[in-house]
């Protein structure tokens, strides 16, 4: 008879104690990591509001608390310097929020709104807005908004086999980016100087049009829209272990797919329908935030206050690096952003997961 002895190696499974001790652990980091950007983010806050043509001191920025200020430092604070403020603060943090999101459906770094064809198709609906209807302010926006809804739901559709792949998703998205490219390029071919000027000044990404009937809007769009992802949180972390396990967790993936597909869209349609498409805000927040917070899972919060702080930033840059020249923010992203796609492209390649 042959009998067996137990074995005596030690088991590589880690016990429920080691997990609990990583996930408090991950928990502290990603803790920290949003304190760190919460910081970081009231201080280029501070700086916005202080520099400027007309400096403002501290003392005077207390005295606006205090309702001792006067006026001319009222109508600079609250008038011209706080709407741009806040504005860059919730694009940047509704497009960090949309990169995040898509990046997780598609399971694949490079998924943007402006990879998918989200903001392309938004821009292609506000230079028609502009040019051929006549639309600006609160109407423009609102046909931005549905340019985005249209285009998210076309590739949708385009992509439906049995259910949504993320490599057609991604690859159909492209196709969509580049035929909204092209109808903006013949739009501006055709309209007058003058249109032309404000299409393309839109386009290319700006704050300057920032103020507080555009700004109250957006607050209640990232509300409500920031509501629903809340809502959506627990199905969000089943799906980030897959289509099999989150089915088997008795959630419906295709359908829970589907509206966060709509969450994202929303915001990255509130952001354009604002400032415009501005470029690579939404790729790059939810990369950097997964390396500093060097958590496996998706670092919603962090993703956000990235995507604000890189918005925030490359506004104060655009404004100031050089004296007397107004640069569009999209601009000062784009030179930041390229560089960092260009790497992870190469990245992605080295690692034999780009196809």
């Amino acid at each position: 008879m042959i009998t067996t002895r137990p074995s005596t190696r030690p088991s590589t499974r880690p016990s429920g104690g080691t997990v609990r001790a990583v996930r408090r652990r991950g928990t502290r980091r990603e803790a920290a990591v949003t304190l760190v950007l919460v910081l970081l983010l009231l201080g280029a806050m501070l700086l916005g509001v202080s520099v400027g043509r007309a400096s403002v001191s501290l003392p005077e920025l207390l005295d606006l608390l205090t309702g001792r200020a006067d006026q001319v430092t009222r109508f600079v604070l609250i008038e011209l310097r706080l709407p741009r403020l806040l504005t860059a603060v919730v694009t940047g943090a509704c497009l960090g929020l949309s990169g995040a999101l898509l990046q997780t459906i598609v399971r694949n770094p490079l998924a943007s709104p402006d990879i998918v064809g989200i903001t392309h198709s938004a821009s292609a609906a506000g230079v028609l807005g502009v040019v051929y209807l006549g639309l600006s302010g609160l109407a423009l926006a609102g046909f931005v908004c549905l340019g985005a809804l249209a285009a998210a739901a076309a590739i949708y559709l385009l992509a439906w086999r049995h259910g949504v792949a993320g490599y057609r998703l991604l690859l159909i998205g492209i196709g969509v980016a580049a035929l909204s490219t092209s109808v903006v390029s013949w739009v501006l071919t055709q309209s007058d100087v003058r249109d032309a000027r404000v299409a393309l000044t839109w386009i290319t990404g700006s704050l300057a049009r920032a103020d507080w009937p555009t700004l109250n809007p957006l607050l209640g769009c990232f509300a409500v829209l920031v509501a629903a992802l809340v809502l959506l949180g627990g199905r969000l972390r089943s799906l980030e272990l897959g289509d099999d396990s989150a089915i088997s967790l008795g959630v419906p993936a295709e359908r829970t797919r589907l509206w966060l597909l709509l969450t994202s869209v929303g915001l990255a349609a509130s952001a354009v329908a604002v400032t415009g498409p501005v470029a690579f805000v939404a790729l790059v927040s939810a990369p950097i935030a997964r390396r500093t917070v060097r958590s496996g899972r998706l670092a919603l919060l962090p993703a956000a206050l990235i995507g604000a702080l890189i918005m925030l930033a490359s506004d104060l840059l655009a404004q100031f690096t050089i004296p007397d020249v107004l640069l569009p923010v999209g601009v000062v992203t784009g030179i930041v952003g390229a560089p960092y796609l260009l790497w992870l492209l190469m990245r992605t390649n080295r690692s034999g997961a780009g196809g």
